[in-house]
């Protein structure tokens, strides 16, 4: 049997499941195998029935949704009218990238697997579950899964074991070249896949008060021309740039004249990333594109091994790459939160002979952030806004470390003069009911509070009066977020509000206390008014302690069993009437 050409098609939310596929590209290349790697929705999915062999890289997002650039791909896939046989030649493998903490672990790549054996593919090995919790965080599972599979392949295609693979230090095939241009008119408009508009800030206000350890922010957007409509519950997606000191001490470190216009010239078919314009310049490359202040994975050590020629980094590079070194790498890395940029002053001889034609290989693409939005059109027309808690923490590194995105928009100062923000709105998970009469009961502690202003201000605006909020927060005083807004709305008759504030008593009260204390009024509401029930916030502690809480209330107001008050949240989730949207 000849060689196979190796298919690697991935479904990525945050870039996880992209670079995990790009890893597994780099070691087909080093193999000597053909190798294409792309974004599920990128592929003519009519052509897998053509296909020898593919692996399926997924993660899997919301309540067990499939990510973004696979949505297309789902829809076809998922077709009564595909024949049962019809992937009959097809030998493939499914790699799943997913977080136990949430109650749909890796529903995606456990559900593509059982549609993939419906429709007749030869699964190689069994569905590899990675899970972000395991103390070795996904590569746990995906340096074992990745052994297996080379395996499997060795088996099916004996040649390949008569080839001699490429050495780990030598670096593998470029996917783009940079041809550098000094005199050519930069393009003024940046094409992007997305379009997103330009919103104007109106306004960037600190909502906490300014002895609060918390800065919290409330943001205006202003979205007039663009056509962009939502409803309560959807999501405002912002892509956000590196800080101005970060990517100057990027092009100090390579020694690159951010001035310097390039153009990007593919090696095979890959397609010229669709947000950088052509011509562009190194600045805009390193602010708007590239994530030099994320926490690099281990594929980044891989990478940047290959360019080491002093000694110490370079066997310190190729500990953090090995299987063997993910504890150091964890040390090194993942607990203190270390940045890529930090990496490249921390190796200093590797990065003077980094090549700037690798700099899209090493270093993945911004992510866009998404923000729950806190405004309804009907009370504001022609604005989106947000709120949003901006990340800095303390580790063991001397510079606290900063959430990239909270901390652009907090640096945003509309006063100075105007300032825009791209972005997109996108459907959120959270829906809520059409009709009047439903009441609705909400638990929203922290910022998780935003989509219940943006669908209280829809109520409102439409006259209904059966609305349930429980907030929580620590202070009263420090973090009560559109405090006078709800007593407007209390005092109009359209909010019931249960408040907890966690440190302005001895005993710390938590939103889940409120809802257990309320049961009578829960029970009455769920059971005999058909109320809906959502929860949004911190995916940690708190929503399963509401569940826990609700599932008490329905105990001993209702006296149901436990095993009732479980089967009874359970059709409340299988019909809709309970919903929660959680982040970590």
């Amino acid at each position: 049997m000849s060689n196979p050409a190796l298919l690697v098609l991935y479904g990525s939310q945050t870039g996880t499941a992209q670079d995990t596929a790009q890893r597994l590209a780099r070691q087909a290349q080093r193999r000597r195998l053909r190798v294409r790697v792309m974004p599920l929705d990128d592929y003519n999915v009519a052509n897998l029935i053509t296909e020898s062999l593919v692996v399926f890289v997924c993660s899997t997002t919301g309540q067990g949704d499939p990510p973004d650039n696979m949505k297309n791909f789902w829809r076809f896939l998922f077709k009564k009218s595909l024949p049962a046989g019809s992937l009959s030649q097809l030998d493939c493998a499914i790699l799943g990238l997913g977080d136990s903490s949430y109650p749909k672990f890796n529903f995606v790549a456990k559900k593509l697997h059982k549609r993939l054996l419906q429709l007749g593919a030869c699964v190689l090995l069994p569905v590899g579950l990675a899970d972000d919790q395991h103390d070795l965080g996904a590569d746990a599972v995906i340096d074992p899964w990745f052994a297996s599979f080379w395996g499997k392949v060795s088996t099916l295609y004996p040649t390949l074991s008569g080839m001699m693979p490429l050495r780990e230090d030598e670096p593998v095939r470029l996917i783009y070249r940079f041809v550098l241009s000094f005199l050519i008119p930069m393009d003024q408009t940046v094409p992007s896949q997305s379009h997103p508009f330009p919103a104007r800030m109106v306004f960037n206000r600190r909502v906490t008060e300014p002895s609060h350890f918390q800065d919290v922010r409330h943001i205006e957007l202003d979205v007039t021309g663009s056509n962009i409509e939502f409803a309560a519950g959807d999501v405002v997606m912002m892509r956000p740039c590196n800080a101005p000191e970060d990517v100057q001490q990027f092009c100090q470190l390579l020694k690159l004249d951010p001035e310097t216009r390039f153009t990007l010239s593919p090696t095979d078919n890959t397609a010229v990333p669709a947000r950088l314009p052509q011509p562009c310049t190194v600045r805009h490359l390193v602010e708007s594109y590239l994530d030099i202040a994320a926490v690099p994975r281990r594929s980044f050590f891989e990478l940047l091994s290959t360019f080491a020629t002093n000694e110490l980094e370079q066997e310190k590079l190729a500990e953090f790459s090995s299987a063997a070194g993910q504890d150091e790498l964890h040390n090194y890395c993942n607990r203190p939160r270390r940045t890529m940029l930090e990496v490249l002053a921390d190796f200093p001889h590797t990065t003077a002979e980094l090549k700037v034609d690798y700099l899209l290989d090493l270093f993945p693409e911004i992510q866009p952030r998404s923000f729950s939005i806190a405004s309804s059109l009907r009370a504001h027309p022609n604005r989106i806004q947000v709120l949003v808690a901006v990340v800095c923490y303390k580790t063991k590194l001397y510079k606290p470390r900063k959430g990239l995105c909270s901390s652009w928009l907090a640096s945003l100062d509309p006063a100075q003069g105007d300032v825009y923000v791209p972005l997109w709105v996108k459907k959120g998970s959270l829906k809520f009911p059409s009709d009047k009469e439903t009441p609705v009961i909400m638990v929203g502690p922290g910022t998780g509070v935003a989509p219940f202003r943006s669908v209280l201000q829809e109520r409102t605006a439409e006259g209904r009066t059966a609305n349930v909020l429980f907030f929580g927060c620590r202070s009263k005083s420090k973090d009560f977020y559109f405090r006078t807004e709800w007593e407007e709305m209390m005092e109009a008759g359209f909010l019931t509000l249960f408040t907890a504030f966690s440190r302005d008593q001895e005993a710390k009260v938590y939103v889940q206390h409120r809802v257990r204390d309320n049961g009578e009024l829960l029970w009455d509401l769920i059971a005999n008014k058909n109320a809906c029930f959502y929860i949004a916030g911190n995916a940690k502690q708190m929503p399963a302690s509401v569940c826990d809480a609700l599932k008490e209330a329905f105990q001993q107001a209702g006296g149901v069993s436990a095993e009732e008050a479980e089967q009874m949240l359970a059709t409340m989730e299988k019909t809709g009437r309970f919903q929660s949207e959680t982040w970590s």
